[in-house]
């Protein structure tokens, strides 16, 4: 049969038990089933597999190879350019990189002792404004995401929300609503190519967001939500910006401080750290961001 007419099926059929990556590669458009019967031949001469062979050959690169793997495994994530998310979400762009690395260090310590001993919810805040927080947050949700938890980011920052622009989920109903009866739980947003990954956006922006925030229907949001996900991350505005941190972390139970290196001063870590203790709210963990 000439190679220029071998379909894709016959293709795939001819890698062997590796058709599985061969098919995500054509899917992909990083191979053509020309392409694919050169590899099918390369790796039974070789004794390589799928991937390997193709990478050989020089018709695909290491990163393609990865992202076909990624695939096969159901670990989602993209190629530069594809979303058109901002490049800090690096767990989305650069899933292989050791900053991404470190955050799934931060999601196997808060696994261990935190939601793997029955808690829902956690609140994530910084010190200042400023210390990227809901970037982090984003970040640390996705990961929990790709390891197939369905996964939660309510922003409850009612001064100085971000994580609609994160995510590219303007103009939408979100946690004020909510919290005044205006909206359901279906202002809650699936986020696109991210199966297992949902936001609640602050939604309008309130003239008393520590009011809201201290209302009892801030529980009730997360009674409807507890069934529904596995991991909830909580955004909030910074400590040092007000009260809203400390009845945020008050109502979840929990919190993850972000400690800016060379700029959140020591005694500031304290001071939080004791009216953290003083209304009974355990400080999960603590991480030291560098940027």
């Amino acid at each position: 049969m000439n190679p220029a007419m071998l379909s894709v099926p016959d293709a795939l059929k001819r890698a062997g038990d590796n058709q599985t990556i061969g098919k995500i590669l054509l899917q992909l458009g990083k191979l053509t089933p020309e392409d694919a019967e050169r590899v099918s031949h390369y790796q039974k001469e070789c004794g390589l597999r799928f991937g390997e062979a193709a990478q050989s050959l020089g018709l695909v690169s290491e990163a393609d190879v990865r992202m076909g793997l990624a695939r096969q495994f159901d670990y989602p994530y993209l190629e530069p350019g594809e979303g058109a998310y901002p490049i800090e979400l690096v767990a989305a762009y650069q899933p292989f990189s050791p900053q991404v690395e470190v955050m799934r260090s931060v999601r196997s310590e808060l696994l261990l002792r935190w939601f793997d001993a029955g808690h829902k919810s956690l609140a994530v805040a910084g010190i200042d404004s400023g210390d990227g927080t809901s970037f982090f947050m984003a970040n640390l949700g996705l990961v929990f995401s790709q390891m197939g938890k369905r996964t939660l980011l309510i922003d409850a920052n009612l001064r100085s929300a971000r994580l609609h622009q994160i995510f590219g989920l303007h103009a939408r109903q979100g946690l004020s609503d909510l919290l005044v009866g205006r909206a359901g739980i279906e202002s809650i947003a699936r986020v696109d190519s991210f199966s297992n990954l949902y936001v609640l956006t602050a939604g309008t922006t309130p003239p008393n967001p520590q009011e809201l925030i201290s209302h009892p229907s801030f529980g009730k949001v997360q009674e409807n939500v507890a069934s529904r996900f596995d991991v909830t991350l909580i955004d909030t505005s910074a400590f040092a910006v007000g009260a809203d941190a400390l009845q945020v972390a008050a109502k979840v139970g929990g919190v993850l401080l972000l400690i800016r290196k060379d700029k959140t001063a020591l005694a500031q870590v304290d001071a939080i750290g004791k009216k953290l203790a003083h209304i009974g709210v355990p400080v999960v963990g603590s991480v030291l961001v560098n940027f």
